[in-house]
This record gives C-alpha cells, structure tokens and sequence, in this order.
C-alpha cells in the first residue's frame, strides 16, 4: 500500500511528465477531477487539517468523575491506585455508564499526559557528585537474600562507584562514601541525597532541613558540602538514579552468587573501573578521560581514614547479653545490668565500659542469634560449678583433647573438687592464650602434676624467652671499638671513701 506522499508523486509525474491526461487520472487513482487538479497544483501535500473533536455523548457527563478519581489516586500508595478496568467498574455501577471500556482508557491515558510533568535539564559542574542505595536479589553461601548496593555518581564525567551491603544502614552509608572517596581519587565538592532516615533527622518543608550526627561526622571528616533533594523528586538527582538501575542490570544479572561480600565487591569495583572506559555519546573523550576534571575540581581525601561506624547505648540484660542490630552478643559478667557503650562497624562489634573495650564479637548480619564467648562466663562458672556442662555459652565450645583428659583425671581424683581445679585453670584463658594454656596442660599431664598453680609455672615458663647473644657479626662500626678491662682497685677505694663518710 503506497503513502499519500508517494501516491501524490506518482500522479503529478504521470500528468505532468507522461502526459497522463486528466481524465484517465482520474480512473486510475479513484479520485475526482478537482482533487487530481488539486495535486497537479501543489509539488507536496498541505499540512493534516485539523481534526473536529467530536462530540462524546456517553463518556463526556463521566469525565468530571474520571478526573476525580484520578486526582485522588495521587494521595494513596500506587500499589492501590485505580487502573481502567476499575474505574470503567465503578462508572458502570456506581453512576450508570453505559459505554464501552476502551473509551474510558482513552479518557485516562489523554488526562496523564496532559497532567505529565516536565523537567527542567540540570547542569552538572565538575566536582559534584550524588548517591543512592538500590536494592538486588543475590544467593549468599547458598540462600537467596536482598542486598542493598550504593551508587555514588560523577554526572560531569558520569563516572560511578558501586558497592553491595547486607543492609542499608548508617554504618553502611558512611562505608560506602568512604570507598567511593578513595576510588575516585578525591571527594566531591557537593553531594545531592535524598531525605533517608540515615542522612535527615527532620523534614521541614518537603525538603531535608536537619542531618543526622553520624551524617554530620562523615560530613565534617571530608568537609564536602550536601543537598537534600524535594521530597519524591527523584529528577534532582536523576543521574545515580539511573545509575542505579543501570548497575543492577549489567553488575547483577544474572543473580550474583558469592560467599563473601568483600569479594563480590572487588568485582563491582573491577567492573566500575572498565565502566571508565566507555565513551558517552556527545563527548570527545572517555569517561576516564573526563573524570580528571572531576578530579581537579575536587577537595583532597584527609590522610586518617574516616571510620564508618554506628554508636548506641544499652544495658546489659540478666544473662550477660546486649543487643545490637537485632542480635545479642555476650559480655563478661561482672558488667550485667550495667549502661554500656556499643560500636557496630561492618565487621565487627565491640562492647565499651569504663573507657575501654570490655567485649568483642564478630558483626552478625542476619537477626535474632546469639552470639557467646564462654571466657565471658567463667567468673560465673567458678561460683557455679555444675552448670559446666548445662551452660548455654559452653555447648558449642571446641577444646583441644588435652582439656578433657585433664577434666577426666581431676574429676576421677578428687570428685567435685577436681571439677572446680579444672575451672580454675579455664580461668587462665582470661589472660593467656588458648595454644599456650593446652601446651601447659600438656606438660603437666607428663609429669602428673594438675594443679592450676604448677600450670600457671609452667605457662610462665613458657612465655619467658631466653637472653640473645650481642653478636659483631654484621656491625663493623663496632669491631674496632676496644672497651678497657675494669680495675676492682677503683671498687675499694670508693667503698672506703663511703665508710668514711658515714
């Protein structure tokens, strides 16, 4: 089938160029003689004409209602907003509507694209930079979990830096930064967020008025300036936030599989760094290229690394436990039921009393477990003897063989008493290495001798290094160096000249 272009061609050509006539025009194309002069005495079609509205007289008394429906769906949650069928549903039940769906669909399609928002284009100087976290399915040590990865981006260069977390949380926020900090080079001179709990303490307005302390902290380490977007104008930031799905799709798919985090993120790394290498449309060089003007604009990385971690207070409940994070960790038991200070970082927890660190744990990043040290209960263990083998802290507690056999001599020797000797020698793990204490053991054992002092002998012995020898070999400054033999004379003369005195 021709277009009208090409059928208006062809007729001037015929009557213009073969000498067509009019008439036989006419017959071949279908079309009557005022409309073939018509394109005789034009080289191209006129512009469409306009089009008539037409009169709707079934749907037209229901648009005020459709637009009313609409309006109101932008105030709830868009998982329960109204699609066509429902509201073609309602006009037909609730208000009579005789006519057909497909005209309501028309009416809702031609409102949302007049009440389409248009953005204003935003310039990006070198030197600025935005973040945002996204989230991604992945299979961690053989389960399938949610991550949350951050994307911190240079719209100038549009260089970007993308790292995988087990949560989004304050901890992981100023980690992510911090990377992105020493992968860039630099830090941003402004950084654009969007109004995240971890980043605002207060919303005033529809714009992020007051940023958190752990914000701030991060802030006044790099001294880089912040903007809160508008509250649900993600435009403001649009670049990370493209980003975002951009990473997801060509980092993520198909679903990474890993057992370690640091490991999965070397490699969103290592693909960020060859993203570098791309050359965007419109711009003379690569991304490589471009990001050393971000670089010259931004403000140097402080030589004491920032430390990405989350304070919080607490009290140490009955059993010697503290939360963190959902998860209870252990400490030793003479600080129960006391306030207490905990440090969560990304791979560790620690517990702080008395201005030092009384406890600490490898960070738990799943919820509800609990996580024991047994050293942290023998002070209790001492004063309660049987609950060796009840306690919960000790069910899990690999010993090395030595530790039993010496359970097994004290207690077939001495009964109860034994149980208590062997505690007692548990207790030297307080202070000393596992490895030295089961050497110790060892050598009591050989030489029969199990008491918890002549342990503690032996274990002196053992961490006693011997005297080393002042060697020359390797000093020839010193070879040539005499030293005189001491006169014992010199040793009388001064004890005399003492006893004279007194």
């Amino acid at each position: 089938m021709i277009t009208d272009m090409e059928k208006w061609t062809r007729i001037r050509r015929d009557v213009l160029v073969d000498d067509m006539s009019r008439r036989k025009a006419c017959k071949k194309y279908n079309l009557n003689f005022r409309t073939i002069q018509k394109i005789l005495d034009r080289p191209e079609p006129p512009d469409e004409r306009k089009k008539s509205v037409r009169d709707k007289p079934k749907i037209g008394p229901f648009i005020p209602r459709i637009h009313e429906i609409l309006e109101a769906d932008k105030k709830v949650h868009r998982k329960q907003r109204h699609t066509g069928q429902r509201i073609f549903e309602r006009l037909r039940d609730e208000e009579g509507y005789t006519g057909k769906i497909t005209v309501v669909r028309d009416e809702i399609r031609r409102y949302k694209q007049q009440a389409a928002e248009v953005f204003m284009p935003l310039a990006h100087p070198p030197g600025e930079a935005q973040f945002d976290f996204g989230e991604a399915k992945a299979v961690y040590r053989g389960r399938e979990i949610k991550v949350m990865f951050c994307v911190m981006s240079l719209p100038y260069s549009d260089a970007f830096f993308c790292q995988a977390f087990p949560r989004e949380c304050t901890e992981t926020f100023q980690e992510g930064h911090v990377r992105a900090f020493e992968f860039f080079g630099g830090v941003p001179r402004r950084i654009s967020y969007d109004n995240s709990k971890i980043a605002v303490a207060k919303i005033v307005g529809r714009r992020g008025e007051t940023p958190t302390r752990e914000f701030l902290r991060l802030q006044s380490h790099h001294l880089y300036d912040h903007h809160f977007c508008l509250v649900r104008r993600p435009n403001e930031k649009g670049h990370t936030e493209g980003l975002v799905k951009f990473s997801r799709s060509n980092f993520m798919v198909p679903v990474p599989q890993f057992d370690d985090f640091e490991q999965f993120n070397q490699k969103l790394a290592d693909d960020c760094r060859n993203d570098l290498q791309r050359q965007l449309r419109g711009q003379d060089g690569t991304k490589s290229e471009l990001i050393e003007e971000d670089r010259q604009a931004m403000l140097p990385i402080p030589e004491d690394r920032f430390e990405a971690r989350r304070v919080k207070g607490g009290k140490v409940n009955t059993l010697s436990l503290i939360r963190f994070d959902r998860n209870d960790y252990s400490v030793p038991t003479q600080y129960a039921h006391r306030e207490v200070i905990l440090v969560g970082s990304l791979d560790r927890v620690r517990i702080v009393a008395d201005s030092h660190v009384i406890a600490e744990h490898v960070r738990d990043w799943e919820s509800e477990n609990v996580h024991y040290d047994p050293l942290h209960y023998l002070a209790l263990l001492e004063r309660k003897p049987n609950s060796l083998d009840f306690g919960k802290p000790f069910e899990e507690w690999n010993l090395p063989e030595v530790f039993a056999v010496l359970r097994r001599r004290l207690e077939s020797e001495s009964g109860s008493d034994g149980r208590r000797e062997f505690i007692k020698i548990l207790r030297l793990l307080e202070k000393h290495k596992l490895r030295e204490l089961a050497d110790a053991i060892d050598r009591a054992l050989r030489i029969g001798a199990m008491t918890v002092d002549v342990i503690r002998i032996l274990l002196q012995e053992g961490c006693e290094s011997p005297a080393k020898l002042f060697r020359l070999d390797g000093r020839p400054q010193l070879q040539d160096h005499n030293i005189p033999e001491p006169r014992i004379s010199q040793y009388g003369v001064l004890v005399g000249t003492q006893e004279d005195q007194s």
